[in-house]
């Protein structure tokens, strides 16, 4: 017959007034409990309790992707890397050694030098590109455009102006003009032609 030790007994607590009934579910006994109890759903919890919410792990930040500096390949050409320039052939090879420190010295300077210079130059030449497309931007707006629109709208009323005057006055003129010349005759002697031979031979 197994004895039954007092830590193992439960008292429950049945509170009658409530209006709903209200189930207290105790903690188990030491040597039965678990290491990490699990909480009692808010369903169960007493309505005096005051509502807890658990604390929530701290946010993990998203790694951000890498903004694409060229998304229309406008540079894609200058996408050169240690290969495009230095190699060695399979009969001549350097040390080891001289290989990996060329090869980091050539990024090393190449990429070195761009950071400088671009450190340097990089802000000065946006704002003249950024300038420069600015006048641009405004010529074309507020000159090229109108003056195109504006010699779509009244080109036609010059042509048919232009079409006029020449109809009553340009064309009777050459007309008149090329009449009267073409009863223009030339006729040259034997005489006049043997002269015109002899200048030629001298």
């Amino acid at each position: 017959m197994m004895m039954v030790s007092d830590d193992c007994l439960v008292e429950c607590k049945i509170d009658d007034d409530s209006d709903e009934e209200q189930i207290n579910t105790p903690p188990p006994p030491p040597e039965f409990a678990s290491k990490a109890p699990t909480p009692a759903p808010e369903s169960l919890a007493p309505s005096s309790a005051p509502s807890s919410a658990p604390p929530t792990a701290p946010a993990t930040p998203t790694p951000t992707r890498p903004v694409n500096r060229d998304p229309y390949g406008i540079n894609r050409h200058l996408k050169v890397e240690v290969s495009d320039v230095l190699a060695e052939p399979a009969t001549l090879r350097s040390i080891d050694l001289v290989w990996l420190y060329s090869v980091a010295g050539f990024e090393t300077a190449r990429i070195g030098t761009y950071r400088c210079l671009s450190l340097l130059l990089a802000v000065p030449f946006a704002l003249l590109c950024g300038i420069f497309l600015a006048v641009l931007a405004c010529l074309h707006v507020w000159f090229v455009v109108p003056c195109l629109q504006l010699s779509n709208t009244f080109l036609p009323c010059v042509r048919s102006l232009c079409m006029c005057a020449v109809n009553a006055f340009i064309s009777p003129f050459c007309t008149s003009i090329a009449l009267c010349c073409s009863q223009i005759a030339i006729s040259l002697s034997n005489k006049d032609w043997h002269q015109m031979k002899d200048k030629e031979t001298v």
